[in-house]
């Protein structure tokens, strides 16, 4: 008979890990025992704790992400730097799945599975991106970053709703708008291996942000609120200063959006 440990135990420890290799070894692990059926939700487990900051190695530097230079990609050091910034995204993106996980309590099975297999992606998207990052003779740290992303999940982290809404579908979703015009850049240049790589994470961060689409909808649905009037109030109390256009419409819409939502989105990104 398999012991079939906490789940939310389990992520804390993901969130809390210290270096990349660990936060991987964790993550990686974490999704094994949770296939398994090994892990599960416990209601007895302890509430969760806030998590100022997550398990973090001591670098990259956190700056404002203004005070960060603006490279273009057509240097190896410029690559470099760009590369680095994406592997920053998806090492965030990891500890925000798992303090989903770990954060919002009595939820049905399918919203841990979604979250847990999130977070496997998101470390998976980190490891290639540190691989190509290393066959450019650098390593993740070896440039500043900024914190938005978990700036967010700090707002966030009283409300599932809240989280759902502004995290995959308001600062994961810009991926889906962005990437496919780096990838063309990319492959202009001729580097394959980096536009390889964000093929792969466009493809998988859709069905990353359609989960964040799936579980807003789902809390609308048991508080009795309108999704379309909720996101747009969301969006005016949290996200106005990092909404930006163009908008990929037919990934957001393969992620959950619909087509009133996207004219909202337009309209409000001027």
């Amino acid at each position: 008979m398999i012991a079939v440990g906490c789940l939310h135990a389990v992520a804390h420890s993901c969130l809390l890990a210290e270096t990349a290799d660990a936060k991987l070894a964790r993550t990686l692990e974490a999704a094994r025992r949770f296939a398994a059926g090994a892990l599960a939700p416990k209601q007895d487990a302890p509430p969760p704790e806030p998590v100022a900051m997550p398990g973090r190695p001591p670098r990259p530097v956190l700056v404002a992400a203004r005070s960060l230079p603006r490279r273009g990609f057509g240097t190896r050091e410029g690559l470099a730097a760009f590369v680095h910034a994406i592997a920053h995204i998806e090492f965030n993106a990891i500890d925000l799945a798992w303090d989903a996980v770990y954060r919002f309590r009595g939820l049905p099975p399918a919203f841990y599975a979604d979250w847990v297999a999130v977070a496997a992606d998101e470390a998976r998207h980190f490891q290639m991106l540190r691989t190509r990052l290393q066959s450019l003779d650098r390593d993740y740290g070896d440039f500043d970053a900024h914190n938005g992303l978990w700036e967010m999940a700090l707002k966030t982290a009283h409300d599932g709703l809240a989280r759902m809404a502004l995290v995959p579908r308001v600062l994961e979703a810009r991926g889906l708008d962005v990437t496919p015009g780096m990838i063309a850049k990319l492959r202009q240049l001729g580097d394959g291996d980096t536009a390889g790589i964000l093929e792969v994470i466009l493809r998988e961060e859709v069905g990353h942000v359609a989960a964040g689409s799936r579980w807003f909808r789902w809390y609308c649905a048991q508080r009795g609120l309108e999704p379309h009037s909720t996101f747009r109030a969301l969006l005016d109390e949290y996200a106005r200063s990092v909404l930006y256009g163009p908008f990929n419409h037919e990934a957001r819409l393969e992620a959950g959006f619909d087509a009133e939502e996207l004219a909202a989105l337009e309209a409000l990104a001027g």
